[in-house]
């Protein structure tokens, strides 16, 4: 069975809602949505759209051909400008470090690092086993010779003293008691000796004489013991003089390693700590190790010798060299020179670095610097520059090398100019423009060196 269709709503069936009919309107929306639906859309073009299109992708194309010409033309331009620098440069001569040879002088001074050292450093360590009682020094005081540094308190030590006197005392009496029975012994034996023929034995005054040598020899023995003994408290009243620890010289507390109470053993092995260390520094040795090329010069000589310290104000001393290794170093080559100096003042203490100026006599005739040299398979040579800016490499022979300047004995004049740090690509006859070492600009090469890198 069919529902029955709804029937259509009629204004007059809606409920009277109390307002007055002509104030219904329908709304705006509605308005707009009939508005649109019932203007039509334009389906064509304008007439001069194809015009306008075409006139802007002519444009587009010669603005883009202009720019590909542009950066053609700056690319090609500077292609050019380097192959001109290129060629220039290939075509200019190397530019090089020149330092003219200089004269050496009737002395040729020598500096070398040292190092200072105190005259005498000793470690102080304990030599019987107890407790630090009491210190008296510290570090940096002054101490003299036989001054007390320390008292170590040594119980163990103080009984064995006193057990070495008590068996001191009973072996001196077992001498006394045996001296009697020898003295004893002897006087039987003299009158048992000394008997008419009959009236001892034989027998009897054989033994009278073995007991005087018995007597004698117990006698001996405990004159040995007493020895022994002596001996035992000698040593043990030696001992107890080292609870005082005292300096052994003049000079300087360095280092203090015990404090009140501490344990210390008697020795010196890598376990045992030490009580003090103390230096003399008056006067100071200063320790230098010169280069093998100097030996000669150094040993077996008392050369003058400039030393000058680095910390603070600089301050020169003069003295002279006390004595040699006479050898030389295996691994480094140096020989190490001393050189003895008075200290009255404590301006040096042990351990500063310091510059020791040698004054030694010349071996060359001019001196360059270690850059100068150049060292091939034929043996040392220089690079020398002419006036016209020609290199010519010439054989030189060292006459003393000390690590920074070389002294030459031939091979170049003073005056000469020497090409620094030569380069693989410097080759004989070659023309290079000079440039004083230390300066950045290169001087101006001479007509005939143009001529010859035009050419």
């Amino acid at each position: 069975m069919q529902a029955p269709a709804e029937k259509p709503l009629s204004p007059d069936d809606l409920p009277d809602s109390g307002t007055p009919e002509e104030d219904i309107r329908p709304t705006d929306y509605a308005e707009d949505v009939a508005h649109v639906e019932s203007e039509a859309a334009p389906a064509r073009f304008a007439p001069d759209t194809g015009a306008r299109l075409k006139k802007l992708a002519l444009i587009a194309a010669a603005v883009l051909g202009a720019l590909f010409l542009l950066v053609s033309a700056d690319r090609l331009w500077k292609a050019h400008s380097l192959a001109r620098a290129t060629a220039a440069a290939a075509g200019a001569p190397l530019v090089v470090d020149v330092v003219r040879a200089q004269p050496v002088g009737a002395v040729q001074r020598l500096e070398l690092p040292g190092e200072t050292a105190a005259w005498h450093e000793s470690t102080i360590f304990a030599r019987v086993n107890g407790y630090v009682a009491k210190w008296f020094v510290d570090i940096g005081d002054k101490v003299h010779s036989g001054q007390v540094l320390a008292l170590i308190e040594t119980p163990e030590l103080d009984a064995e003293l006193a057990a070495a006197r008590a068996q001191l005392k009973a072996a001196q009496a077992q001498v006394l008691v045996r001296r009697a029975e020898a003295e004893l012994s002897r006087t039987t034996w003299e009158r048992w000796r000394d008997s008419p023929q009959g009236v001892v034995s034989e027998q009897e005054r054989e033994e009278k004489r073995a007991d005087y040598d018995s007597a004698t020899a117990r006698l001996k023995s405990a004159q040995a013991d007493v020895a022994l003994d002596e001996a035992r408290v000698t040593r043990d009243t030696a001992l107890a003089q080292f609870k005082k620890v005292t300096a052994p010289y003049d000079g300087v507390i360095t280092r203090r390693d015990i404090d009140i109470g501490n344990l210390v053993t008697a020795g010196s092995t890598a376990s045992t700590t030490p009580l003090y260390v103390m230096t003399q520094n008056d006067p100071l040795r200063i320790f230098v190790d010169a280069p093998q090329s100097a030996a000669d010069d150094l040993i077996n000589s008392n050369l003058p010798v400039q030393i000058q310290t680095s910390g603070g104000a600089a301050r020169e001393y003069t003295a002279k060299v006390s004595r040699t290794s006479g050898a030389l170093n295996r691994e480094a080559r140096t020989l190490r020179v001393e050189v003895d100096i008075p200290n009255p003042q404590r301006e040096f203490v042990p351990g500063m670095y310091v510059k020791v100026g040698f004054a030694l006599p010349p071996r060359g005739l001019v001196q360059v610097p270690a850059a100068a040299m150049v060292f091939r398979a034929s043996g040392p040579q220089v690079a020398r520059v002419d006036a016209a800016g020609r290199v010519s490499f010439r054989a030189v022979t060292i006459g003393r090398d000390d690590g920074s300047m070389v002294e030459l004995a031939s091979g170049v004049s003073p005056g000469d100019e020497l090409v620094l740090n030569v380069s693989s690509q410097i080759n004989e006859g070659e023309t290079v423009q000079v440039r004083a070492a230390g300066t950045g600009a290169p001087t101006a090469p001479t007509p005939a060196a143009a001529a010859a890198n035009r050419s």
